[in-house]
């Protein structure tokens, strides 16, 4: 059960009241100390299920955690966003939005795990993820980070939000369609 992939999911976890922690220090100390929690679980996420695959130790355990670890990470770095000031007005849709899909994915697969079928990840849904943490982690630095000539940091954020809310629907929606049609199964 612990081996080390399970080890970097389960410290993804520890890293979220961290980096929750940090996003109410002073700017810019504050901003950059929680992005460099929050880039520490970005990798952990990718080298989690690298290693798990590359070492074979995956288990049901690391199955269980790693969606539960990212859905932690992405609704507590969201709603600290919101909380600060970072995310203000109708750039609150697309973090709703990716919340929302959070959600409904996972009770689609808590679903569908009864009734013993898995839904693969797709590849729009990993360009999804990415999109979607490097979003949030420009975010988090926000007004500390440099301009990109005429951009800042916290609008290349924006921009990635909206991106990945877009991508979220898309994909939300494969997994409701797929979800959908198990359950109807189910009932007849």
């Amino acid at each position: 059960m612990w081996n080390l992939p399970n080890i970097l999911t389960f410290s993804r976890i520890v890293a979220i009241p961290v980096i929750v922690g940090l996003m109410f220090l002073p700017l810019p100390l504050g901003n950059w100390l929680a992005f460099t929690v929050y880039t520490y679980a970005c990798i952990t996420d990718f080298f989690d299920g690298y290693l798990a695959r590359a070492w074979h130790q995956q288990s049901a355990f690391g199955r269980f955690l790693d969606p539960i670890a990212d859905k932690l990470l992405v609704a507590g770095v969201l709603l600290m966003l919101v909380a600060t000031d970072s995310v203000t007005g109708l750039t609150i849709l697309p973090a709703a939005i990716i919340l929302f899909r959070e959600i409904l994915v996972s009770g689609l697969r808590e679903f569908l795990a009864e009734v013993q079928v898995r839904v693969p990840v797709t590849i729009l849904a990993k360009w999804k993820t990415a999109i979607q943490m490097l979003a949030l982690g420009f975010l988090v630095v926000g007004a500390a980070g440099p301009d990109f000539g005429p951009v800042s940091t916290a609008e290349i954020g924006i921009i990635g939000l909206w991106v990945a809310a877009v991508l979220t629907v898309g994909t939300g929606y494969d997994y409701l369609k797929a979800g959908i049609r198990h359950i109807t199964e189910s009932d007849t």
